[in-house]
């Protein structure tokens, strides 16, 4: 999962004077200033965007689905009589938290 918009680092970069930004896997990697050679964006800059902007767009759907199959799950399970719903939706939900952790930070 994608942690990061790309327009939040491209502002970054522009504000700051690095240029050609690209994503190599889950790095950012852009040339700094008067640089020959691109670097990784230092984790402190990334750490620093993500506390300013909070959630991407798509950390926001991923959390509004395992909360919208919690209440769903919730639901069915009260009208089956059957605790299995809650189950699907407690393993669907752990998945989108473990995918949602940033093991770079």
């Amino acid at each position: 999962m994608n942690h990061y918009a790309a327009q939040w680092i491209e502002d970054w970069c522009a504000e700051n004077g690095w240029t050609d930004l690209f994503q190599e896997r889950t790095d950012y990697w852009a040339f700094p200033p008067n640089a020959v050679m691109p670097v990784p964006i230092p984790t402190q800059v990334l750490r620093s965007i993500k506390a300013n902007q909070g959630l991407c767009v798509e950390e926001k759907i991923w959390c509004t689905a395992a909360g919208l199959s919690a209440i769903i799950a919730a639901s069915l399970s009260y009208f089956f009589a059957t605790p299995m719903p809650l189950v699907a939706a407690f393993a669907f939900c752990a998945i989108v938290m473990a995918r949602m952790e940033d093991d770079d930070l």
